[in-house]
Order: C-alpha cells, then sequence, then structure tokens
C-alpha cells in the first residue's frame, strides 16, 4: 500500500505488497506501525515511538517541532522494518467533528431511456453528487461511507456494480472537521518527506480494533483515553454515530501529581506510571514510595493511597463530563456498554472506578499483538486494520474526494475480500432470520431510539 522495499541501492518500489504504515499523531508520543497483510493476518513487522513535541490537546500547535518527532519515529520504523517508507495511513482526531447526512442521484441510461450496466464511474459520479453541498469555509471533508446505494426505486443495495439500471442514487454520510487540522496535519506529514495515502477519522478506525463486530452492529461507547484528550465515540451498526472530545488526558493527571507533590513533571510522570492507580482504594496506604520534591535533599515518602487520589480525582472529572454529554444522547443505554483503550486505560483500576461512575459493563482494550501490548498502539493498529476490512464499494466511494477514479481498481486490490450483499426482491438488504430475531426481544426498547437520533 506504500512502500518501496529495503533500503538497498536502486531498489524499485513495490506495488500491491500488501504492507501497511499507520501513523498515530498524539499530543504525548508518535506511533508509526508498518504491517504486512498476509492471508487475512496483520503481521507487525516494524514500530516506531517518539515522544511529540509541538501538539497540545490533539492539535498540532507548531508544525516544525511536529515534524522533526515524526521523522524520528518514521526512522525507528524504518530501521526495524528494513524498509523505507514512502505512504502513511493517517487518524485525524474528532476535535470538532460533524457527521452529516449525503445523498445524490444521477441518470446512468442512454438517451433513450435504456438501461445500463452500472459500473466504477457511475459509483464515482453519483458521489460526486452527493457532495455538491456547500460546507463552511473553515471546514473540510475528512471522509465519505455510504449507506446505501438505490436502483430505479429499489433500496437497501450495498453495492450496485454489475446492475442495470436508469437512475441511480445514493445515501450516505460524511466527517467533516477543521479545516486548520486537517491542514496542519497533511502539512507536518508532507514536510517529513512522506505521502499521505489516506486520511481516516481516528475514532472509526481505532473502533475496527477495539470493538468486536457484533460490538459495532449493535451499539458501544468507545472511550480513547489519550494522553492530550480524551473521546468518546458511539458506534451502532458499523457506523460513527456521535464523538464527543473533553480537552483533559494524561498529562492533566501528570500535572496534577506535579503541582500537589511538588515536584517535577518528569518525575510525576514517572510516579504515575510505576506506582499510580486510578481508583484509590485499590492503593494501600502502606506502601510507600519516594518522591523528589523540588526545594528538598530528601525525597519524602508518598502512599500509594494519596497518589491514587489526586489521580482519581482528575478521572472522576473527566468520566463525569463524559458521562454528561453521553446520557444527553441516551448512549449509555447500548447493549456493547463502554470499552476503553488509549494509554491512560493502564492504569490499574480506571476500569473499576469507570464502572462506580457510568454504572454500565465496561471492558478494558488492549492490543495482543507482539511488542504492542498496551493500550497507546490501539489507534495505530486501528488505522490500518481499517484498511485491511475496508470493502470495495467504499474505496470505490472514497475516490471522490481524491478526484481520481483510474486507481480505483489499484485501490481495491488493496483491500480484503469486497463485501457485496445480496438484495431480495424487493430491494432491501437480505438479512437471516437468526440475526433478526437476535436483534430483536431485548433490544426492541432501543429502536424508536435508533430510528430518530441515531438515524
Amino acid at each position: 500500500m506504500l512502500i518501496r522495499n529495503n533500503k538497498e541501492k536502486g531498489a524499485q518500489p513495490m506495488e500491491n505488497s500488501g504492507i501497511y504504515v499507520g501513523l498515530d499523531i498524539g499530543t504525548t508520543s508518535i506511533k508509526v506501525i508498518v504491517a504486512e497483510y498476509v492471508k487475512n493476518q496483520l503481521n507487525i513487522i516494524g514500530v516506531g515511538s517518539e515522544r511529540s513535541d509541538g501538539l497540545s490537546r490533539g492539535v498540532i500547535v507548531d508544525i516544525d517541532r511536529a515534524v522533526t518527532a515524526i521523522k524520528k519515529a518514521v526512522a525507528q520504523a524504518e530501521q526495524k522494518a528494513n524498509i523505507q517508507i514512502s505512504d502513511v495511513i493517517v487518524g485525524i482526531p474528532a476535535d470538532l467533528l460533524e457527521i452529516v447526512p449525503c445523498s445524490g442521484m444521477i441518470a446512468i441510461g442512454d438517451e433513450n431511456g435504456n438501461s445500463k450496466e452500472i459500473n466504477n464511474d457511475d459509483v464515482y459520479s453519483v458521489t460526486k453528487a452527493a457532495l455538491t453541498q456547500k460546507l463552511p469555509p473553515e471546514r473540510d471533508i475528512i471522509d465519505v461511507l455510504p449507506d446505501e446505494f438505490i436502483v430505479d426505486g429499489f433500496d437497501g443495495i450495498k453495492d450496485p456494480r454489475g446492475m442495470i439500471g436508469v437512475r441511480l442514487e445514493m445515501k450516505g454520510v460524511v466527517y467533516t472537521g477543521p479545516k486548520t487540522i486537517l491542514h496542519n496535519t497533511l502539512k507536518c506529514v508532507q514536510m517529513a518527506g512522506l505521502n499521505v495515502k489516506d486520511t481516516l477519522v481516528a475514532p472509526l478506525a481505532l473502533s475496527t480494533v477495539a470493538l468486536s463486530d457484533g460490538e459495532r452492529d449493535f451499539g458501544t461507547v468507545l472511550l480513547d483515553l489519550g494522553g492530550g484528550q480524551t473521546t468518546a465515540a458511539v458506534v451502532h451498526d458499523h457506523k460513527l454515530k456521535y464523538t464527543y472530545v473533553d480537552q483533559e488526558g494524561g498529562k492533566f493527571i501528570t500535572k496534577d501529581i506535579s503541582v500537589v507533590l511538588n515536584t517535577s513533571l518528569e518525575n510525576a510522570e514517572k510516579v504515575k506510571r510505576n506506582y499510580g492507580y486510578a481508583a484509590s482504594y485499590l492503593a494501600s496506604k502502606d506502601d510507600l514510595f519516594p518522591v523528589e520534591v523540588v526545594g528538598k535533599t530528601d525525597t519524602v515518602q508518598i502512599s500509594g493511597e494519596y497518589l491514587g487520589e489526586i489521580i482519581e480525582a482528575r478521572l472522576t472529572q473527566i468520566f463525569t463530563k463524559l458521562k454528561n454529554a453521553l446520557v444527553q444522547v441516551n448512549a449509555l443505554g447500548l447493549p456493547g456498554g463502554i470499552v476503553i483503550t488509549g494509554g491512560v486505560a493502564a492504569l490499574p483500576g480506571v476500569k473499576e472506578l469507570a464502572e462506580d461512575i457510568f454504572d454500565v459493563n465496561i471492558r478494558i482494550f488492549i492490543p495482543q499483538q507482539m511488542g504492542l501490548r498496551h493500550p497507546s498502539f490501539a489507534q495505530a493498529i486501528g488505522l490500518i486494520q481499517y484498511m485491511t476490512i475496508r470493502s470495495e464499494i467504499e474505496v470505490v466511494v472514497k475516490s471522490a474526494l481524491s478526484g481520481n477514479v483510474k486507481q480505483v481498481s489499484q485501490k481495491a486490490e488493496e483491500t480484503n475480500n469486497p463485501q457485496l450483499v445480496k438484495v431480495d426482491f424487493d430491494g432491501k438488504k437480505a438479512e437471516s432470520k437468526q440475526k433478526k430475531q437476535s436483534k430483536s426481544g431485548a433490544f426492541e426498547g432501543l429502536k424508536n431510539f435508533f430510528n430518530t437520533f441515531f438515524d
């Protein structure tokens, strides 16, 4: 998807090699993961991780410093993977993200009104028609996803190519974000000597690796506890329906520890990682550890319980704000409960504290790939995972943003198994009896909510 082969002189670029590079530009760290997708499995072949610079609360505020940090992370990944990275998949944060429905219609028949077979060009054209809506000057499109296609009035079609008709419609969703965030992110990547192969909405990509198929289908809240901010995302019917960003994260916990214990930020971070508990009642007042205090020659003994109280206070504040936002959209009633990931999720007691505050089922997601078993790597892995499971029709639709439909076939080959669905006689998506039954009954009470708010 993106590479030149190893750095031997004269090596030629490899096409359709199945190698992907995910670039996660976070507030506290920048992570680069190189993975090879072979036989429906991701094999991690290189990892780079560098402390972030030039970012604040998930947003780039100093391009030059951010570029330097990106270059260092990429160099680490290149050395370990023994390749020269040229193309990367970049995640765009959910700050001020807007989810807007879109629809378009085109005529595909000939001058005499005869039907014709629908192809990639037709899908491209109908997507262009759906994107004609005028955006505010300060916003730009990050991604566009199709919900359904309608051929001559027959709806519920997931992939119309190969069908015949005279009229083609598409209904989908457009994800837009602040032009400043998108521009600065792409500018940094390009200045680092890289080509942006694709941009993805970060929470949507993360959901493909952190949530199971059932959780993404029936509805789940995904919390990404990052260093600079915390993002709550509601995923239902395999779509991102709602996001909320709280501009507080792990760096705020570190700062609280620094202020209360009168120690440097560097020492506060070490203390948090080595002795911290998210729920103070899980720590012991008898477990003491030394802390270097500014203005004192000797270290001061601090109890684990006291440190836990500092951490718990900040996390409680974050979780409470998230809960208030999620309650307003009734998201806490979703069957999947809440799945938590991100660097702060590594703190012991996060699950217990979240259960006390949200009062729903809580699960912590930690990647299981060798060498990446830490929740801070989840986002970078999600960027790659999303690309490997993306359907061919989604690739065709996304090509309308770049304006290059000629490369659709090549891009489609880089995705895995186009997800085509059957259409029954009334044009609705075929659905097994078992799946219909599983969605009824216990979840019938959620039906009105989904029909009104999410849809």
